[in-house]
């Protein structure tokens, strides 16, 4: 989504002003009768985050690989236990707040944790109303953990997956099998798609302001054919004139057709103010 969906605004101060983080409190000089010497403060990166960070650059190994399922699940564990605060969030911010709600932008925002060539940290900040539209993930393995707020997803994998990266090179409708169709509340389960099962082509729909962690690997590329991307999907019907779905189970399938890039697709790309990760050294 990233290279396809976004318009980057790096604004440090429109950032606190939509979405904020947590700041830290400094005690300021006082007067005394000695002299004290103080060490130098220095930042203090959440367990959580760090051992995320770390997992991920053992995890990944590049394009064209999926984690094995002891990796998936040490991933997993790690993203249900992480918090708000985590990433310098807090449901007290006012992005989050209900009074923020009838004034809120419908434009989502995304920030960038870390990224580089075998997967990327980022958050999405999607106020109410606020929509991703249904979109794929060619060739990736996507962690998503809701961190705050309410939102209903949708997600579809392919009837009849092409390959790895899910291509494919008619414009008609195609048959999908939906995988998710329901609200979620946070906090809750960490949801983990793969290239071509789990959901791999899914749409947020925010209930409420909402962050999502997303932990992609890879992440997107479109020098690597990893673009993304968009669709539109139609009620599988009898009158579709396929005759693989019973008329019963109509209502778990649906027909995609890809789509122009959407104008709700397009998001404000804005500077990451929480905690940083560090990388090992070598």
């Amino acid at each position: 989504m990233e290279a396809a969906m976004v318009e980057r605004r790096r604004d440090r101060v429109g950032h606190v002003k939509r979405v904020g983080y947590v700041k830290k409190s400094f005690i300021g000089k006082r007067k005394c009768t000695r002299r004290i010497k103080r060490r130098p403060a220095q930042a203090v990166v959440p367990m959580a985050l760090q051992e995320l960070f770390l997992s991920c650059l053992d995890v990944f190994k590049g394009p064209g690989t999926v984690p094995p399922t002891h990796d998936v699940q040490k991933l997993r564990h790690i993203l249900d236990n992480m918090k708000p605060e985590d990433v310098g969030l807090s449901s007290e911010l006012q992005f989050f707040r209900p009074t923020n709600v009838l004034n809120a932008d419908s434009r989502v925002t995304y920030t960038t944790i870390y990224k580089c060539d075998n997967f990327s940290l980022c958050i999405f900040f999607l106020p109410a109303t606020g929509v991703i539209p249904l979109h794929n993930h060619p060739g990736m393995t996507v962690f998503s953990k809701l961190l705050l707020g309410t939102m209903h997803i949708k997600s579809y994998d392919w009837v009849d997956p092409i390959d790895l990266y899910g291509t494919v090179t008619s414009s008609q409708l195609r048959l999908a099998k939906l995988k998710a169709d329901s609200v979620f509340t946070a906090p809750c389960d960490t949801s983990v798609l793969y290239p071509t099962t789990g959901g791999n082509i899914h749409a947020f729909t925010a209930i409420t302001p909402c962050a999502v962690l997303d932990v992609m690997g890879p992440p997107y590329s479109n020098e690597d054919g990893r673009d993304c991307s968009f669709y539109k999907d139609y009620p599988c019907t009898t009158s579709n004139g396929n005759s693989t779905v019973k008329s019963e189970e109509a209502d778990s399938y649906g027909w995609l057709e890809e789509i122009e890039v959407p104008e709700n697709s397009q998001m404000d790309g804005i500077e990451y103010m929480g905690p940083q990760v560090i990388e090992p050294s070598c």
